[in-house]
């Protein structure tokens, strides 16, 4: 039976060797942890405490509970998001920041588009793109993996008198090189801002990212402005907060 140290709460220390022995791949991604009354007897405490180790793992995002198996150890891959504001769609049309974080951390990146059609957008996103309730926005719905281990998801909205139509899609840029199409109509970005919230995942979010719907996700809300500071397009990313570090540079502008 492992020694368990005074006066620290078990239930941590309990969660922290196990989170060591998913680390050093004595529970490799895909297998499953002991179940719970195992775990009690293996450290001599109560299914309670152990559910507590257990809760812990899953918040982090090392496991999830599923119905008839248990504690399963997910494969993590983490991935740092840079955003640089000086970066410029102009001289980098179709280029991809998401392909390009995903391949620096050693990872095939792949962002297949899932939906793409005119519809009414949800109300919180008709407000950002200052729509009336009966204007359509073309929506362009990414779902985004690394390794074929999905990462995050990416919901992009346009409103339909920019985007013309449908075909403003099409041949699909990837990822990135939309600014540029929405320049050729007159509505070319010249600012941008990103709103982030940490909220737990929704359902669908949760079932795609193989997360506890209870674990944390970051929503990040990026919208384009153009020179008459219209909005132009936004787009929703969505990421477990275990798997992304976000990170921002810029640089300063005219004199110190």
């Amino acid at each position: 039976m492992p020694n368990l140290e005074q006066p620290r709460a078990r239930y941590k220390q309990v969660a922290e060797l196990l989170r060591e022995a998913i680390q050093q791949g004595e529970y490799p991604p895909g297998s499953t942890l002991p179940s719970q009354p195992e775990l009690a007897r293996q450290y001599g405490l109560n299914q309670s405490s152990i559910s507590r180790a257990v809760a812990m793992l899953q918040a982090e995002g090392l496991i999830r509970t599923e119905h008839g198996r248990g504690s399963v150890v997910l494969d993590v891959p983490t991935v740092k998001r840079v955003r640089r504001i000086d970066k410029d769609y102009r001289t980098e049309p179709g280029g991809s920041a998401y392909a390009d974080q995903v391949s620096q951390s050693g990872r095939t990146p792949r962002a297949p588009l899932v939906q793409c059609e005119a519809i009414l957008p949800p109300a919180d996103i008709a407000e950002v793109l200052q729509l009336d309730e009966d204007q359509e926005a073309l929506i362009r719905k990414r779902h985004m993996l690394a390794e074929e281990k999905p990462v995050q998801i990416a919901t992009s909205y346009i409103p339909m008198d920019i985007a013309g139509s449908v075909d403003l899609a099409f041949p699909d840029t990837g990822p990135s090189g939309m600014y540029a199409r929405i320049a050729q109509r007159g509505y070319g970005p010249v600012r941008f801002t990103e709103d982030i919230d940490v909220r737990p995942a929704e359902p669908d979010e949760a079932d795609f990212l193989n997360l506890a719907p209870s674990q944390p996700v970051f929503a990040i809300l990026r919208t384009a402005f153009d020179a008459g500071d219209r909005p132009v397009e936004t787009c929703l990313n969505v990421l477990s907060a275990a798997q992304w570090r976000l990170t921002y540079s810029w640089r300063q502008e005219g004199d110190a």
